[in-house]
Formats: C-alpha cells, structure tokens, sequence
C-alpha cells in the first residue's frame, strides 16, 4: 500500500466513525460491490471516495465521474487522493478533464491538485492548460499564488519552450520568480 492510499484510508476511517461498511470497502476485492457504492443513492461521500480511488488505481474506469467530481472538491486531501487515483486510472479522458477543472476561473481555487494532476500525465492538453492558469494568474494581487507556483514548476519540469513567454513575465513577480528562473534554465536546457 503506498502513502497516498494510506493516507486515504486512515482519513475515510475516522470520518467513517470506522464502522463496518467501512471495513467492507477496505476490504473488498470485488470491482462490482465498489461500482455499486457510486450509483446507490444514500451513499456517504466517504464511501464514495473510497470506492473511486480503489476502483481508479486498478485501472476500472467506472470510477473516472466519481474522481473526477472529488478532484473538484473544496477539501484538499479528496482533491489529492482523486488526483492520485485519476493518475493511475489510464482513461483518456482524464487529461481533458483536469485541463477544464485547472483553466476555470470560477473553481481557481480549487485547480491545484488539477495542475498537478496535468504535469503528472505530460499529456497535449497539459502546457497549454498550464500557460493559461498561470497567465490569469499574474495579475496583480491574484490571490492564487501556490496555483501560479505549481503552474510555473509544472511548465519548467514538462519542459517545452511554449512556455517561455509566460515564464518570462512570471520572472516580474517577486513570490514566482525564483521558481520561473529555475523553469527556464530547464527548458534552455531541454533546448
């Protein structure tokens, strides 16, 4: 089991009060009782989160909506473990969806782990996702500055020389531009 799905579970247990439909979850290996989990109506949004992220990181792509919507959430650590799942869910989709989640002005302050996510799948949708959150991101007094930052640090590890410009206006903002320094010697580099 790794950190992030650790993590997960002793989260979702203490927010499960560690009942037994909890212990059930955990410990099924049974695709379809997971999948019945994010269609049955009642459901507590625990159980939902643990049936997608067991469902996304063995590759079962009935989980994509679900982690989807928890990539989305107000509350970071379902963002991250929706991420991690999503990372390892191996749908096409999924690119496209985090791309539309990062580049949405009405949910920036949720796009963190969306950007992330984006840099993790190096997909085509990803440097052009990332230079346009990170454009809306340096206006003065934008109040996003970890989403510009992972933004700047996900366009120098990509790597790709689209991303000079943005970079390069990123270097005017005293709180981005060590890290936009640090992506441009990458991508000269790469170059």
């Amino acid at each position: 089991m790794d950190e992030e799905s650790r993590s997960l579970t002793e989260r979702l247990r203490q927010e499960s009060g560690d009942s037994a439909e909890f212990g059930r979850l955990a410990a099924t290996d049974d695709r379809d009782a997971l999948a019945e989990v994010l269609t049955a109506a009642g459901q507590p949004l625990w159980a939902r989160e643990m049936a997608a992220f067991r469902l996304g990181v063995a590759g079962d792509r009935r989980a994509f909506e679900a982690l989807v919507l928890l990539l989305n959430h107000r509350d970071p650590p379902r963002c991250a473990s929706a991420a991690h799942a999503l990372a390892r869910l191996g749908d096409p989709r999924t690119a496209r969806a985090a791309a539309a989640l990062a580049t949405n002005e009405l949910r920036v302050a949720y796009a963190l782990h969306p950007v992330r996510l984006l840099v993790e799948l190096r997909a085509p949708e990803s440097v052009p996702a990332l230079i346009t959150t990170l454009r809306r991101r340096l206006s003065p007094h934008d109040p996003y500055r970890r989403v510009a930052l992972a933004c700047v640090d996900g366009l120098g590890t990509l790597g790709d020389d689209r991303a000079r410009p943005v970079l390069t206006d990123a270097l005017a903002h005293p709180a981005l531009a060590e890290a936009a320094v640090r992506a441009l010697a990458r991508i000269a580099r790469r170059g």
